[in-house]
């Protein structure tokens, strides 16, 4: 059985894509290169890869799983790559909160 690692800054993302009124489903359990959380904002859905931005660039990369997925998947809805609680900020147009 494989366990799911959470990225330590999911919390923190999650909780400002809630404060920007968006809504959170997890995913991160799925495996198979699946995006970590779907996130509805502003009238539509993304798929959304977290990765810990305080970690070095080589652990913030892709596994070839995911890879694969976002290479399948974003012809259908975006995917996005989110290290930040800045990020999510800045995508609902609310940088600087």
């Amino acid at each position: 059985m494989r366990i799911a690692r959470v990225d330590a800054n999911q919390p923190e993302i999650v909780k400002a894509v809630r404060r920007v009124g968006g809504e959170v489903l997890y995913t991160h359990t799925l495996g198979q290169g699946a995006p970590d959380i779907f996130v509805a904002i502003g009238g539509a859905w993304y798929a959304v890869e977290i990765k810990d931005g305080s970690k070095p660039p080589s652990k913030r990369q892709l596994t070839p799983d995911e890879q694969e997925w976002h290479e399948k998947f974003k012809v259908y809805a975006p995917v996005l790559v989110w290290e930040s609680v800045d990020e999510v900020l800045r995508f609902a147009g609310r940088e600087g909160e």
